[in-house]
């Protein structure tokens, strides 16, 4: 039987809950639409609380030189000020891309986008004109039903968690397998994009490129531009989480027997 009381299983699952709701599923959902909104032109309608909060999270993030100068941290002057406004939730992945024409002063780490669970952020146009070169599509077009699903499927993992330490059945271990194998899950529908962009080459492209499979994990080269793809903050913060899952997990089938 299962010992009454917070139990070792519990202190796990709690601290992945707290991960997964700071950094994933609270911003997610706070931020859900806003993005539209600013595209629409209907970025006056933005709540101040939701700009207050996007203020806090871009604390310690990349910085455009697109920028305008004196916004970086403050959304509704990125707003008014036609700034690129990325979503509030963490990054997960990292892709940038070196080219001759950018010059080092400027782009020390080449052109850099992020890849978050819902959205994307830093030089996300510059990325599509560059993509567009080479007849790749833009990158709000692939994994539009991810990103849309992206909030509700981190609420129902934070419910996973919240239910697994308030429900001690025989089988309550099974709500964390999820959380436990979602790093995996992400990378392989990152590298699965990855494949649909690179075989989806348009006749519009001014250099014409052989379909070929975009770098996923490491350094590759394209045509010209030397490319990097590797995982940033938040897929640490997975990666944390999928911990905590398996160690709460057998500890709770440890507390079962």
């Amino acid at each position: 039987m299962a010992k009454s009381g917070f139990s070792k299983s519990d202190v796990f699952a709690a601290a992945a809950l707290l991960l997964t709701v700071v950094f994933f599923t609270f911003p997610m959902i706070i931020f859900q639409g806003v993005p539209e909104k600013i595209k629409s032109g209907d970025g006056a309608s933005v709540p101040s609380y939701v700009c207050s909060l996007w203020n806090i999270y871009q604390t310690g993030r990349y910085v455009s030189p697109y920028t305008p100068k004196g916004a970086e941290k403050d959304l509704r002057q990125m707003i008014e000020r036609k700034g690129e406004v990325g979503v509030m939730s963490v990054p997960v992945w990292y892709v940038s891309l070196e080219a001759p024409n950018y010059p080092k002063e400027a782009f020390p780490d080449g052109i850099p986008v992020y890849f978050h669970l819902d959205g994307y952020s830093g030089d996300v146009h510059e990325m599509n004109t560059i993509n567009h070169f080479i007849g790749m599509y833009s990158m709000e077009t692939g994994a539009r039903l991810e990103r849309a699903a992206a909030p509700y499927i981190m609420l129902i993992i934070a419910l996973m968690f919240f239910l697994f330490i308030i429900y001690r059945g025989r089988f309550s271990w099974l709500l964390l397998v999820t959380p436990a194998l979602f790093p995996v899950g992400f990378f392989a529908f990152y590298a699965g994009w990855l494949y649909w962009y690179g075989h989806n080459l348009q006749e519009w492209g001014m250099f014409k490129v052989k379909p070929f499979m975009p770098t996923a994990l490491g350094d590759g080269r394209v045509a010209q531009f030397t490319t990097h793809s590797y995982p940033t903050t938040g897929f640490y913060i997975l990666l944390i989480i999928a911990v905590l899952s398996v160690l709460a997990i057998l500890a709770r089938r440890k507390e079962l027997k």
